[in-house]
C-alpha cells in the first residue's frame, strides 16, 4: 500500500523560508513523476511544483525563482524548498506521486505565511 507522508510545514514570516519533505512507502521501484500542489481556503487545488524520474522539473508561475523542487530516488522522497515566502503562499500543501497512471496523495502540511 503506498503512503506519503509530509512534514516541514509550518508558521513563518514572510520573507523567510521552509523545506517541506515527503517519504513514500509502499513501492519499492521509483516512482513516476512526483510533486507539490496546495489548496489556499476557498480555493481549488493547484501545482505547484513537479519533477521527473529524470528529474526535470516544472514549476507554477508564483514559484518560480523562489521554490526548489528535488528529490532522492534511493529514499523516494520528495522535497520543496520554499524561499521568500510570501503571505500568498499560506495554503495546505500536499505532496503527489504517480505510479503509471495511478496517482497518489499525502494528507498534506499547512504552510501558513504572516505579514
Amino acid at each position: 500500500q503506498v503512503q506519503l507522508v509530509e512534514s516541514g510545514g509550518g508558521l513563518v514570516q514572510a520573507g523567510g523560508s521552509l523545506r517541506l519533505s515527503c517519504a513514500a512507502s509502499g513501492w519499492r521501484l521509483r516512482f513516476d513523476g512526483m510533486g507539490w500542489y496546495r489548496q489556499a481556503p476557498g480555493k481549488e487545488r493547484e501545482v505547484v511544483a513537479t519533477i521527473t524520474s529524470r528529474d526535470m522539473t516544472d514549476y507554477a508561475d508564483s514559484a518560480k525563482g523562489r521554490f526548489t523542487v528535488s528529490r532522492d530516488n534511493g529514499k523516494n522522497t520528495v522535497y520543496l524548498q520554499m524561499n521568500s515566502l510570501k503571505p500568498e503562499d499560506t495554503a495546505v500543501y500536499y505532496c503527489n506521486a504517480n505510479i503509471g497512471k495511478l496517482g497518489y496523495w499525502g494528507q498534506g502540511t499547512q504552510v501558513t505565511v504572516s505579514s
